[in-house]
């Protein structure tokens, strides 16, 4: 049983479960709205959000923060100089979950997640 066990599988292991959500993160900031599944969507928003919340600060040590969760360095220069500046008077709700109905081949539930 999965009482109180807070943390969606995703029917992965650890390590590639992660490295899944820090590139659909790393697509996120790149791209500014992404087709996904809803499980993936609702696990990566917490993850987006802390990241969008830690470039608002801008500094050095923010930056090599980002750079230990963030892949891609093109998505941490546009976090601390675009998204930081965009977001630095908002306190939190920077991902929105727009419904897009169900997938053709097995019937998953697909949602767009976006920045606001």
């Amino acid at each position: 049983m999965r009482h109180k066990n807070k943390v969606k599988t995703l029917d992965r292991e650890k390590a590639p479960r992660e490295l899944m959500l820090r590139n659909l993160a790393s697509s996120i900031i790149i791209y500014e709205k992404v087709k996904t599944t809803k499980a993936k969507a609702k696990t990566v928003k917490p993850l987006v959000e802390k990241v969008i919340t830690v470039a608002k600060k801008g500094d050095l040590t923010a930056r090599r923060s980002l750079l230990k969760v963030i892949l891609q360095p093109k998505a941490v220069k546009k976090l601390i100089e675009v998204l930081g500046e965009r977001y630095k008077d908002r306190n939190g709700g920077y991902c929105r979950i727009v419904k897009l109905g169900n997938r053709q081949g097995d019937g998953a539930e697909m949602v767009q997640i976006e920045l606001v």
